[in-house]
């Protein structure tokens, strides 16, 4: 071997050991130390709310803050719920433990808007952490701003639907008890924030709304009627209304609100053996003054391998599947 293909392979073979070395070679990431508030954050009190939110961005930390101390919140209101509550052999009566776990579940949706940002900081590897605090008196505050602002707009839509129809009304008053159902529980969670708070008169109007529903839903008639050829499909409709908790009434009584009509048009075909009855349906309701409150078209298809007249009874089965699957409001295309 000459000189120069020795420097040549003396060379490569100082690449090669050179090259394994650095691969060798560890890299040492110096360790981040936790802030204090991190490692100890206070504890919540008497009149603080603290916790701490982790996340992959401060936003996400502040989140994840918010809904851990609801969740402090939620427990410190349960204990004095439990606290208050009759206690027999060592364990909490069923119905007041569904109901703790109902208010525990309830706080934790509350939405805290009052907060302040005490420390931030980013902990590596994309992580960052958040240390919150609520003051509970702020906090009584907004829920009780809160409360006062949604029972005026209940209050402004009531006179507003004054001159609407039966089924109009319903429909607010229905609206009305699902925003409320949490109200109670809201009551309880303001009353251990301020002793002093009376949320009587809530619970009290709450109370009211669900009369007038109930007032509303049990005072209205229906009366269902059919073209000649679908008389099958009432019953299916009478059913609808009647698992809705609504009236239904015959010709022979003087008092119908609303008139529900059933206009069906059935085409026969043949596939595959079976006879099939094709059919549209269009349904009108109307208030006693013939305004009409509700309208809707469907096209059902019914089908038998024993004939047209089978074929056409299949349709009962098919408009009550739909009925129990979409709801007998949507099938008329009723608001309520």
């Amino acid at each position: 071997m000459n000189r120069l293909n020795l420097l040549i392979v003396s060379l490569f073979v100082v690449t090669v050991f050179v090259g394994c070395g650095a691969q060798k070679r560890a890299v040492v990431v110096p360790q981040k130390s936790l802030p204090s508030w991190y490692v100890s954050p206070p504890l919540s009190n008497a009149n603080e709310l603290y916790a701490i939110g982790e996340g992959k961005n401060t936003q996400e930390a502040i989140a994840n803050g918010l809904s851990m101390m609801a969740s402090t919140l939620s427990v410190s209101i349960s204990s004095d719920f439990r606290a208050s509550t009759v206690v027999k052999e060592g364990h909490l009566n069923s119905v007041n433990a569904t109901y703790e776990s109902d208010l525990r579940s309830s706080v934790e949706e509350l939405r805290i808007s009052n907060y302040e940002l005490l420390n931030s900081e980013s902990l590596g590897f994309n992580r960052s952490a958040v240390l919150l605090k609520s003051d509970k008196n702020k906090l009584y505050e907004s829920l009780l701003q809160e409360t006062r602002q949604e029972f005026e707009v209940l209050a402004h839509k009531e006179k507003s639907i004054a001159r609407a129809n039966a089924l109009q009304k319903i429909a607010f008053y229905q609206e009305t008890q699902e925003s409320l159902k949490r109200l109670p529980s809201r009551v309880i969670v303001m009353s251990v924030l301020q002793s002093s708070f009376d949320g009587s008169k809530y619970l009290t109007k709450m109370q009211y709304y669900d009369a007038k529903y109930t007032e509303l839903r049990n005072s209205i008639t229906f009366l269902v009627t059919t073209s000649q050829n679908a008389s099958n499909l009432k019953p299916v409709i009478e059913k609808g209304l009647s698992e809705k908790r609504l009236r239904v009434g015959s010709r022979t009584q003087e008092k119908i609100d609303f008139y529900v009509h059933l206009k069906v048009s059935i085409q026969k075909a043949q596939a595959y053996g079976f006879t099939l009855a094709r059919s549209e349906i269009n349904f009108v309701t109307k208030d006693r003054n013939g305004n009409v409150v509700g309208t809707n078209r469907l096209n059902i298809t019914g089908q038998s391998s024993q004939g047209f007249e089978v074929a056409k009874q299949s349709l009962a089965f098919e408009l009550d599947q739909l009925v129990e699957k979409e709801g007998i409001s949507r099938i008329l295309g009723l608001g309520i």
